[in-house]
């Protein structure tokens, strides 16, 4: 099995639209393709899953720990002719300035892979030589295969930086030379890009796409260079947890706004025991038959506030079930459904668009982004999740704003961002557990186990 990273030295130098043509062309040659995100962004993940056909992972050294990432990655790539791992930001980007926790070449580090950089061409020339000296010295352990250039003004262009990196690093390979073209943006919004599930990627723009890298990268090329030198792949272990007897039926909201999700989230359920069954909240009028708890994680409510507020029997059979006791796990987008519901201020006067209305505050959308970054949690209390003291560390990232929460509502977690408090967060009602912070349960595997113990234990009540 081959594996490669794409990274960049900065964020915007077009690693995601490369990277999914890459996953493509390959695709398109009979290869099985097994994709990774670094850190924990959900959108570059769904492009992936399009155009592979296999769900990708997010592999975060931050939030999970160097084991998890190793075990994440071997499991997912163990059947694939080739694993291809997108970065993050900048390569040597993560969470602090002294440390590469949490970054891209941490990840290419623990997976063994080779890590070819694209380069935003556009207002370089020869140094871009320099730019390319510079990553491929500052941390010997990471291997810097080579250099993909993007936004490349013409021939003479791309002449020049190839001579360039003939005389300065002969050892790095210019694995290609792409032009600029407007033709190969991908749509976007607040959150980032479109997400895979809204289909933002069209058979003209792929097939495009497809012709740009053949023509212009040199895939045998980087095929050949895709094998790591000296690090072995790590042994395919199965990702760690309990696997109590007999499955549990858990109902995952999966559509166009309810889609951001770990992959590894879900293969941690059902190694405790999970059956996973997926339900649309836009279009489906109740909760799957004979579920036991139900996970409802991030997305866009707020984009799809029309079609959410007018599916009355949705909103009825999640309330149903809360009332009842049922376990049910929300966050983020997840958790501004269960809330009275998105304020949309576009008209006069405003309205409210009406959810579920478990939690008694409302939800507003703002021009500028709200939160971002990483998140360690410590449950205070007892939860679905786990006991008070467990540990578990996530992200959160959202333009929205909830009104203050009523004191009488129960604070589950205390959430820390490094060393800074921020406070106690993660709302309970019932056994119904809401949070902003996308908590990945690779961080703790336990996490999963006691969520698919809790509705093994209520499946027991409900039936006796």
């Amino acid at each position: 099995m081959k594996s490669i990273v794409i990274a960049a030295p900065h964020s915007g130098s077009g690693k995601t639209t490369i990277t999914v043509g890459i996953m493509e062309c390959f695709r398109r040659r009979g290869l099985t393709v097994a994709p990774f995100k670094v850190g924990p962004d959900f959108i570059d993940p769904g492009y992936h899953r399009l155009v592979t056909g296999l769900p990708s992972a997010n592999l975060d050294g931050w939030i999970c720990p160097p084991e998890f990432v190793r075990a994440s990655f071997a499991h997912h790539a163990l059947n694939a002719d080739m694993a291809i791992i997108e970065g993050v930001m900048g390569l040597f980007d993560g969470f602090g300035g002294t440390a590469d926790e949490g970054s891209t070449a941490q990840v290419a580090r623990l997976t063994g892979a080779p890590v070819v950089l694209v380069v935003d061409a556009r207002g370089l020339a020869r140094s871009a030589a320099a730019i390319l000296k510079g990553f491929a010295e500052f941390d010997p352990s990471v291997r810097v295969a080579g250099v993909i250039f993007n936004n490349v003004a013409g021939d003479s262009h791309e002449r020049i930086l190839r001579e360039a990196m003939a005389q300065a690093l002969p050892e790095l390979k210019v694995f290609g030379c792409i032009p600029r073209d407007d033709g190969l943006h991908i749509p976007a919004r607040h959150l980032g890009l479109f997400t895979a599930e809204e289909h933002p990627l069209s058979d003209e723009f792929l097939d495009h796409l497809v012709e740009v890298i053949r023509d212009r990268v040199d895939l045998g090329l980087l095929w050949g260079a895709a094998n790591p030198l000296d690090a072995p792949v790590p042994r395919a272990e199965p990702i760690p947890c309990r696997t109590p007897a007999g499955p549990v039926r858990l109902a995952v909201a999966r559509d166009e706004a309810f889609c951001f999700v770990y992959e590894d989230n879900l293969c941690l359920l059902r190694r405790a025991g999970a059956e996973i069954v997926t339900f649309s909240p836009l279009r489906d009028e109740r909760l799957p038959d004979d579920v036991a708890g139900v996970y409802l994680p991030g997305g866009y409510p707020e984009v799809f506030a029309d079609a959410l507020a007018a599916n009355a029997g949705m909103k009825e059979s999640l309330a149903r079930a809360v009332d009842e006791g049922m376990p049910v796990y929300a966050e983020c987008g997840g958790f501004i459904y269960l809330t009275r519901g998105v304020v949309d201020g576009a008209g006069e006067p405003e309205s409210l668009h009406e959810f579920v209305g478990i939690f008694p505050v409302a939800t507003r959308m703002l021009p500028r982004r709200k939160a971002l970054g990483y998140r360690e949690v410590e449950l205070a209390v007892d939860t679905i999740i786990g006991p008070a003291g467990t540990q578990a560390r996530g992200h959160e990232f959202h333009y929205s704003e909830m009104e203050e929460m009523p004191a009488g509502v129960e604070r589950a977690y205390r959430v820390r961002r490094g060393p800074v408090d921020l406070g106690m967060e993660g709302y309970r009602y019932r056994n119904c557990l809401a949070s902003y912070v996308h908590l990945h349960f690779g961080s703790n595997p336990e996490l999963a186990a006691s969520f698919v113990a809790r509705c093994r234990s209520y499946a027991t009540r409900s039936s006796a």
